[in-house]
Order: C-alpha cells, then sequence, then structure tokens
C-alpha cells in the first residue's frame, strides 16, 4: 500500500462465553476503504466494536498512526479520531433529529442550549448529506429506519475523524440514498480517511473497496486487494466451501389466479395516500422505492400496528373488509410480520431463542391448561435453529448477545413457527450474510409453493428481481406503478420510484 499505515490491531481476542474473536491482526490504511467480509458471527462487528472503545479486548493491542489506542469508551475512541455507524440504530428515539445529530456537543449561551444554533448546525449536516427533506424538529423515532440510518451516517460525517467505520450502511437505503453515501465515501477517502467497510453485498464492495479482509469463525483468514478477488472467491473465503459448478437456484412461480389479500384505499396522513393492491395464493409481491417512500407504514397499517385513516382489508373472496383492531387481531386472521426494526419490534433481546422462536405461538403450540409443554417447545426451538442455521452455543442463550444476522433468523423463525397464510417481510435480509440470504430466498420459495402470499419490502432491487413474481412501486406515499415478472426492467422501476406523487397508481 502506497497510503501510510493509519490503524493497526495486533493479535485482538475477544472472549465471551466463547472466543468470537481469536487473535486478530490488520493494518488499515489512510485513503482507503477496507471492507470487513464473513458470515454472520465472523467477528467482524465485535472488531469494530473494540476499535470504536464499544466494547473493550480480552487481550491484543492497537495503534493508531504509530501510538498506543485503547480506548476505554466511545467518547474517547471519537477524541482519537474514530467514528462508527453501527449496523444496528444508537440513537434516541425520544429527541429530535437536530438533538441527535448534535448530542455531546450541544451548543449552549450561558449554560442553556442554544436552540437556533442547535437546528442552525443540524442542518447544515443534512443539506450536506443531501438530505433536506427531513425536518431537523422531527423527532427521531416517528422516522422509518432507512431514514434514521441517514441521519445516523450524516452525523458520523459531520465529525471529523480520521477511521469511519460503517456496519452494513446500506441495509436499509434505497439505490438513490446508497449512491449518495458511495459519493460521499469517495470524497471521504481523497481526504485520507481510512474507511472500514462491513457490508453483505458484495458487488457493493467490489465496487467501492481498496483491500478485502475475511474473517471466519472469530479467525483472520486474510486480506487481498479487492481487484484480485471475484465475488465466487470472497463466497469461498467466507464459507470455506467451494461454489464451483455450484447452479443458482432457478426461478419458478408458484402464483395461482385466487386472490388471497385485497387492499383498497389505505391512507395514514402524507405517508400513505389511497394504496389499492391485491396479492394472489402463491404469489410473492415486493414492493420497492426510496426511503420514505410509505413502504413500511402500508405494512404496518395492513397488519394494524398503525391505525388507519382509510381504507380496508379484505381477505380471500370476502365482501366484508377486515378491520383488525390491533396486530393480534391480524394474526389470528392469517397474517405474519417480520419487521425492518427487529430490535424495537420483532425480537426481545433479553430473553432467549427459545422464548424468541415460540413467542408467537405459545397459546397456541406449547401450552395446554395453563401448563407449557416444555419439550415440545425446546424441540421446536432447536429445530429452527438447524434449519435456519442461527450460529449460537444453545437455544438459552439471549438473542441480545448475537450477532445482527443471526438475530433476523431468530425473528423470521418466530412467525415460521406460528405459520400463516400471508407474510409481510420488510428488509427481511438486512444484515444477513450472503449463505443466510440464499436460505430466505428458498424459504419464500418454499412459503409460495404452499400457496402462501408473500409481500416483501426491499431496499436491494436487485433482492425483488431475483425473488418476486410482481413488482409494485411506491413514490412519496402512493403506489405508482406496478410490473410483471414478464415486463419489468430496472429501468422503468427506478422511474417509478422517482415518479411524482401526483401520479395515479396501477394495479
Amino acid at each position: 500500500m502506497s497510503d501510510p499505515l493509519l490503524l493497526s490491531v495486533r493479535n485482538l481476542t475477544k472472549r465471551y462465553a466463547v472466543k468470537v474473536l481469536d487473535d486478530v491482526s490488520i493494518d488499515f490504511h489512510a485513503g482507503e476503504i477496507h471492507a470487513l467480509l464473513g458470515a454472520n458471527g465472523a467477528g467482524k462487528s465485535t472488531l469494530c466494536r473494540i476499535i470504536a472503545g464499544l466494547t473493550r479486548s480480552t487481550s491484543g493491542t492497537m495503534q493508531i498512526a504509530g501510538h498506543a489506542f485503547a480506548p476505554e469508551n466511545k467518547r474517547a475512541a471519537e477524541a482519537a479520531g474514530v467514528q462508527i455507524v453501527q449496523q444496528e440504530l444508537n440513537q434516541i428515539a425520544t429527541l429530535s433529529v437536530a438533538e441527535n445529530i448534535m448530542i455531546g456537543r450541544l451548543p449552549a449561551r450561558f449554560g442553556v442550549v442554544d436552540r437556533g444554533e442547535l437546528h442552525r448546525r443540524a442542518r447544515i449536516a443534512l443539506d450536506r448529506f443531501g438530505l433536506q427533506e427531513i425536518d431537523t424538529h422531527a423527532i427521531t423515532g416517528s422516522l422509518g429506519v432507512g431514514r434514521q440510518q441517514m441521519i445516523e451516517i450524516a452525523t458520523a460525517l459531520d465529525r471529523d475523524c480520521r477511521v469511519l467505520i460503517l456496519d452494513e450502511p446500506t441495509a436499509a437505503l434505497s439505490a438513490g440514498e446508497s449512491e449518495t453515501l458511495f459519493t460521499w465515501l469517495n470524497k471521504l477517502r481523497q481526504q485520507g480517511v481510512g474507511i472500514i467497510y462491513i457490508s453483505h453485498r458484495l458487488d457493493e464492495v467490489a465496487r467501492l473497496s481498496d483491500r478485502i479482509t475475511v474473517l471466519r469463525d472469530g479467525k483472520f483468514i486474510c486480506t487481498r486487494q479487492t481487484a484480485d478477488v471475484d465475488r465466487d472467491a470472497m463466497v469461498d473465503l467466507m464459507t470455506g466451501e467451494s461454489t464451483e459448478n455450484q447452479a443458482g437456484d432457478e426461478y419458478v412461480s408458484h402464483q395461482t389466479d385466487r386472490v388471497a389479500m385485497r387492499v383498497e384505499g389505505m391512507s395514514r396522513g402524507r405517508w400513505v395516500r389511497d394504496v389499492s393492491f391485491s396479492v394472489n395464493r402463491g404469489e410473492r409481491l415486493g414492493i420497492a422505492g426510496l426511503v420514505g417512500a410509505g413502504r413500511t407504514e402500508l405494512l404496518r397499517l395492513i397488519f394494524a400496528a398503525d391505525r388507519a385513516d382509510s381504507g380496508a382489508v379484505y381477505l380471500n373472496d370476502e365482501s366484508t373488509p377486515r378491520r383488525f383492531a390491533d396486530p393480534s387481531d391480524a394474526v389470528a386472521a392469517g397474517l405474519a410480520m417480520v419487521t425492518e426494526d427487529r430490535k424495537e419490534n420483532g425480537l426481545l433481546l433479553s430473553q432467549s431463542i427459545r422464548a424468541n422462536t415460540t413467542l408467537a405461538s405459545m397459546n397456541r403450540l406449547f401450552s395446554a391448561g395453563g401448563w407449557i409443554r416444555g419439550a415440545a417447545e425446546r424441540q421446536m426451538a432447536d429445530r429452527m435453529r438447524e434449519s435456519m442455521e442461527t450460529r449460537c452455543t444453545s437455544i438459552e442463550q439471549t438473542v441480545g448477545t448475537l450477532s445482527g444476522g443471526n438475530q433476523q433468523k431468530v425473528a423470521v423463525a418466530k412467525w415460521l413457527v406460528r405459520d400463516a397464510d400471508i407474510f409481510l417481510f420488510d428488509e427481511p435480509t438486512r444484515g444477513i450474510d450472503v449463505a443466510a440470504r440464499r436460505r430466505i430466498y428458498r424459504l419464500f420459495e418454499t412459503l409460495a409453493r404452499e400457496e402462501k402470499s408473500l409481500v416483501i419490502v426491499s431496499s436491494d432491487l436487485e433482492e425483488l428481481l431475483e425473488t418476486c413474481d410482481r413488482i409494485a412501486v411506491m413514490s412519496a406515499g402512493r403506489l405508482v406503478a406496478s410490473f410483471a415478472r414478464s415486463d419489468w426492467s430496472t429501468e422503468q422501476i427506478m422511474q417509478a420510484a422517482f415518479a411524482s406523487p401526483d401520479t395515479v397508481a396501477v394495479g
């Protein structure tokens, strides 16, 4: 490398119940984007948390620019020039956007926060990142996960740093927002910032990064120039298995001509405006659009997680609308929803894998007469752990100690145990590694073959193109277009995503 050595880690080890990082040594250079690759649980996030001062290593040393670096906490790491944007959002939901951006450096006059200056500085930070539409006065928790992610990235980019760590930064971003991020990363690279980049999107890694380092089971495997490693080789290094001669899964449609669910006139404020569509049995319907288009909000209205201003849901060939009072009503009617934000409303992080896996089905499958059928519960949880290949010490391990990708597997498993006729998936592969992503895609195919209906929201357009029978596009709260597999194109879908909010919905 011609760029100077910026950050050096030597023999880093982190032990919890088991070693999650085992004697790892890596060099990171100024002015490079260095990608960390590995399956869920490989140790990538743990390594980054140590560098960012969020956790302490069991042993090993670090240096920044030749000086010893052993941060006691995040503030100490930031003082040394290390900024991190984690896969799991790290904002205070009850604070405003401006307060989250400026937290820890609030402008004050005579000991009182200067609100005018606070919002002025926050506005500059958002505008610099192209987020003019976000109100600095908005309560952060009222925004979707994609927008919250963009605010967190903007916050990191607003601070001077020598090392920027990004853990799955585009997982909840659309193509347009991702392009904005990539532009900024290239500018930072030119300014000499060292960027550590974690992503399971290998095309993204190939496009952005200068070098890759692969971790597997907490151990260092190799560091390579990105230009010397193609996508298949990356997968081989991460899994330890060869992909040579492995054929991709051929797409097969299982869509029938029987309607499973019809949504008519669904509206809520400016977020969802008069959306109507239907999904058939066995159909996989993708919903594309930019962050803030109303995709997540639409699923939440269907599932009764939020109350609609107007609109109705019809199931099968019923002529009478279903008006769900809350999500439990929706579940009883045969709906299930894997939420976008597993941390906030998808899992009980302090509870075990077993408890989370069987939670939605306890009354139905694992209890009788007030008594829990413990053996059946454990058997099912273990079966799902094996089926989803969840990396854990046992099904009694608390979900909060799992990697983000393994948490997502538990969130999906919960609804597979419960079963449903209609599955609503909101960013189902967010933070999941390549191999696990393929399992989720095969799961989609299995559910469709069983004539389940799937509505899949994803910011990864390639994912929708690969897995869906039909793709509907939302823009500014409206459903503006619908494309069958036989006549869609990436260009058409992207044009629809940027369409005028006054465009009339199709299909």
